[in-house]
């Protein structure tokens, strides 16, 4: 009986975080924040709890799904209309990514023991809060731009992740993109943390201790520094450039992160995010990273990646055909 029940005492305990030669949890290692959990709570979602239950039938569905897209296509099929069915999908679903190539996650985020309808834990509603007005005049001014020929004239006026210079998702805060890569390495000194992302290796350096770079120098993924605050590793980054922007933030995004060991295979994950041009309130999420006994591998984004050049002559012929003035 003895045995017995150390056994299952053993069984029911988990191994203690490690820690580094200077006493600081060590958060080294490979994660991943994959989640089936949005960012944003659900409308006809109340709660930020979601019973054993609720989070079953979600995982279930997720996984249903993809055994489903995982199926052999028809071979018989007809070819979909040229220019596209006008439909969602790559291309007005003619082409893109099919669901062989994507790993978004197949469960519920989990953060002490609770099953969570969404990654936002404040505002209690779980949303966004609104946007400033001046937010939406950028955002509406972002847009045109957007859908206007501009953005054919030069590369630098391409998307920051379609040129493989940043991520196709966030990098600071570490929110899952919901598509696939969602992992990440963290490499740690006395001096400095180091996070890795698996997707466009994109690699942002916190300094342990002193202060921000002038506001004038804005690297990609902002400046971060760290400190600690007992067993919590605290970081705060400022003075991200105008390009990059996190749900339509502006140079004035202020992220906190906190980074704290759960035990040998969990990282928990909180940021804040504030920008008061944005957003008409702070909001906070929260994120489980689990470890992962796998490799970070290369993303070679522009390997054998004709598009940039393609999308650009194509713009050109188009000003040809229609006989507008090119930009020199």
């Amino acid at each position: 009986l003895a045995a017995l029940a150390a056994t299952s005492l053993a069984a029911q305990t988990k191994p203690a975080a490690a820690r580094t030669s200077d006493g600081k949890p060590d958060l080294q290692g490979i994660w991943t924040n994959a989640t089936i959990t949005p960012l944003e709570r659900p409308q006809n979602v109340k709660e930020l709890v979601l019973s054993e239950e609720a989070a079953a039938r979600m995982e279930k569905a997720v996984i249903d799904r993809r055994d489903r897209l995982n199926e052999p296509s028809d071979p018989n099929r007809t070819a979909p209309p040229q220019g596209g069915d006008g439909s969602t999908g790559a291309a007005g679903n003619v082409g893109g990514y099919n669901n062989f190539w994507l790993d978004p996650g197949d469960r519920v985020a989990v953060v002490v023991g609770q099953r969570r309808s969404s990654l936002i834990i404040d505002p209690p509603d779980g949303r966004l809060p609104a946007l400033t007005a001046e937010a939406r005049a950028r955002q509406a001014a972002r847009a045109k731009t957007a859908m206007g020929r501009g953005q054919y004239d030069h590369p630098e006026y391409r998307p920051l992740a379609e040129r493989c210079l940043l991520s196709f998702g966030p990098t600071t805060p570490l929110v899952p993109n919901y598509f696939y890569n969602n992992n990440l390495q963290i490499v740690q000194t006395p001096d400095h943390v180091m996070i890795l992302m698996e997707m466009v290796h994109d690699a942002r350096i916190v300094r342990i201790g002193g202060k921000h770079v002038p506001k004038h120098i804005r690297p990609w993924m902002g400046d971060s520094i760290g400190h600690w605050e007992g067993d919590t590793l605290v970081v705060d980054t400022t003075n991200f450039p105008p390009q990059q922007n996190f749900r339509g933030s502006s140079e004035n995004l202020h992220v906190v992160e906190r980074f704290r060991r759960a035990d040998a295979n969990t990282i928990n994950y909180r940021f804040t995010v504030d920008d008061p041009t944005t957003f008409t309130a702070p909001f906070t999420g929260e994120i489980p990273f689990r470890a992962m006994n796998e490799l970070i591998y290369e993303y070679a984004c522009h390997e054998g990646n004709y598009a940039l050049a393609n999308v650009l002559s194509g713009a050109r012929n188009e000003e040809k055909r229609l006989g507008t003035k090119q930009e020199k």
